[in-house]
């Protein structure tokens, strides 16, 4: 199987997705194309894209309503195409839950170098990296995909990034500033609270009842730890640093 990213292009100008489809597979990626909307959320279901680049503007689902619907089923990057260029444009393409947003016309090389930051940013997993169980919980780290008690978990982009992130270093100890980094950005690295209130959030997705930690287990000054081996049971309080026979090892 290739390891190369997967590209989903939807756009109704069949010029744009041509161009897009030879850009991209000259810088080795695989493009799966769509003619709408509808067609697109088909092939994602059908194909899982590591990436989709959306025009904005089609005559059956607009390139806005297609990343809801996408983002309903499983968490994967957007970049919208659209062929307005303001900076009024592109911030409302980006507050609407967009990864990045291009302009038409616009220049392969360009294209090709978004593409390859978006999904370096949303922390896909390698192919192979495998499936993490616990309880009646199931995270498919190559599919990006949880759930639960045999349902799907509905997680926002940033629940799941900080899940994948978690998941990927399953019995370790991640710092805080390691996610804070890798999910939002250096400059969020001392933003504790706002981490806290996320993983509260993801504890919650996980089946974890309120102000018990579940899984994802707090140590006190320094990080989390997903634990997958060890009882459900926990303190009362998400922030109270448990005691291990042996030291984790830490992350980052």
């Amino acid at each position: 199987m290739s390891t190369q990213p997967l590209v989903l292009v939807a756009d109704d100008e069949p010029r744009i997705t041509k161009l897009v489809a030879i850009a991209l597979s000259e810088e080795g990626f695989r493009v799966v194309t769509a003619n709408g909307g509808e067609q697109a959320l088909a092939k994602a279901e059908e194909i899982r894209p590591d990436i989709v680049l959306l025009d904005i503007v089609m005559p059956d689902l607009d390139g806005i309503e297609v990343m809801r619907q996408l983002r309903e089923r499983r968490p994967v990057p957007v970049i919208l195409l659209t062929a307005k260029g303001s900076t009024a444009d592109k911030a409302k393409g980006l507050d609407l839950g967009a990864d990045d947003y291009i302009a038409k016309p616009f220049h392969p090389d360009e294209l090709a170098a978004r593409v390859r930051a978006v999904i370096r940013r949303s922390g896909g997993a390698e192919p192979g990296a495998g499936v993490i169980r616990f309880d009646d919980v199931e995270i498919d780290l190559e599919r990006r995909m949880v759930t639960r008690g045999g349902e799907l978990v509905q997680l926002s982009r940033t629940e799941w990034l900080l899940l994948q992130h978690l998941a990927a270093n399953a019995g370790k100890v991640v710092l805080h500033t390691e996610l804070l980094t890798k999910v939002w950005g250096p400059e969020y690295r001392d933003d504790l609270q706002y981490l806290r209130v996320w993983v509260s959030r993801v504890r919650r997705k996980l089946g974890a009842l309120p102000g018990e930690p579940g899984r994802i287990r707090t140590f006190q000054g320094i990080g989390y730890l997903l634990d997958v081996e060890g009882a459900a049971t926990a303190p009362g309080n998400g922030d109270v640093a448990p005691t291990h026979e042996k030291e984790p090892a830490l992350i980052g």
